[in-house]
């Protein structure tokens, strides 16, 4: 299988290892792939400013999916090509509705999440586990109230991220959204919701990119391990998902590899594109 010119895959629990570190193993089989002329694109929930330095300083890497398809960065501009964005009139109404739960919830605007302190100095409240908290504590705008934040600038928002301590919560909240027009509910981790505008996923972004390079849907692989994953797995040409994921990811994808704690990104690369 040695047709595969774009190769699309998602950071948590993919591409990125327990602690949230990708192998030099990793980095040197996504730098060959570069070398063949493959665009190497990270297709994350993370706002851009979320993705690792090590990841951008790919060689040959450019183009990145973030926020579930919310906005496709050229990385080297900064501009985004595509947006699908929540109405500040939306969003507003979901944290309305959010403060009714006990959750910790990060409005993504403009390629940066935004947090707030009642929140970043007790994320132990929402079940964060201590790698997550750093990567937060690290990517996150602080304001003094976020929803102030929202309703005093008018931004539009491109993702809103929900942690839950209590998963009873999490499925309330769930269902209580399902009654929300034009919204996209997902999750990439088990105590958590990631709400999107109708058309923001992985997988309609990966088929727009791929259409703006030229490249045809046969032709694009994509690796994944959560829910959020699942549209890029069933839109690729072939979908790849972690033997650490989520089933339901599993069953969306054309075949599995090793774990992402076992470089299983590179070892399905290495054995499919560049045996």
């Amino acid at each position: 299988m040695k047709n595969i010119s774009l190769i699309a895959f998602d950071l948590d629990g993919t591409i990125l290892d327990s602690r949230k570190n990708i192998s030099e193993h990793t980095l040197e089989v996504l730098s060959r792939c570069s070398q063949k002329g493959i665009w190497i694109v990270p297709a994350t929930g993370r706002a851009v400013d979320g993705i690792p330095k090590k990841v951008q300083e790919i060689p040959g890497i450019r183009y990145a999916i973030t926020t579930n398809g919310g906005a496709v960065v050229d990385l080297d501009t900064r501009k985004v090509l595509k947006s699908c964005v929540l109405s500040n009139a939306t969003v507003l109404e979901l944290i309305g509705i959010l403060k009714k739960y006990h959750a910790m919830y990060d409005p993504y605007i403009n390629g940066r999440g935004i947090s707030q302190p009642a929140f970043i100095e007790h994320m132990d409240n929402y079940g964060i586990e201590p790698a997550i908290q750093k990567m937060i504590r690290e990517t996150r705008y602080i304001v003094p109230d976020t929803e102030s934040y929202v309703r005093e600038t008018g931004y539009d928002v491109e993702k809103l991220n929900v942690f839950f301590l209590r998963p009873e919560d999490r499925e309330l909240v769930r269902e209580e959204l399902k009654q929300v027009e034009g919204l996209i509910i997902s999750s990439s981790l088990n105590n958590n919701l990631e709400l999107n505008a109708q058309g923001a996923t992985k997988g309609e972004a990966l088929l727009w990119l791929a259409n703006h390079l030229g490249i045809k849907r046969t032709a694009t692989m994509a690796f994944g391990d959560g829910e959020n994953d699942i549209s890029m797995l069933k839109a690729a040409g072939i979908g790849i998902a972690m033997e650490n994921g989520q089933d339901s990811a599993k069953a969306a994808a054309n075949e599995l590899t090793l774990t992402n704690d076992q470089d299983g990104v590179a070892a399905a690369i290495e054995r499919l594109i560049l045996c």
